[in-house]
């Protein structure tokens, strides 16, 4: 008795499709409203001053301008600091 499907089966093509994830727009860059600047899993990068943030945490320009980038240093809510980065359209 046969162990396999008949008609060709295979153990491989079960990858799945990467995601596109990443920094869309970079520090200096012009933004209109509605653009994409970053697509991500989790909140690595925060929305700033002039951006806003999807469900899906995607980083999006509010307003036109120029995209920028900073690092600020937060107080968590045990007292520890830590930096956080934050992208805004100035």
């Amino acid at each position: 008795m046969a162990h396999t499907k008949a008609a060709g089966t295979t153990k491989l093509g079960r990858d799945s499709e990467s995601k596109r994830l990443g920094v869309k727009l970079s520090d200096g860059q012009k933004a209109i409203v509605g653009n994409i600047i970053i697509r991500q899993r989790g909140t690595r990068y925060t929305a700033g001053a002039g951006t806003r943030m999807g469900k899906d945490d995607t980083v999006y320009a509010v307003k036109v301008g120029l995209v920028k980038f900073k690092t600020l240093r937060k107080k968590n809510f045990d007292g520890h600091t830590r930096e956080i980065k934050v992208v805004s359209v100035v």
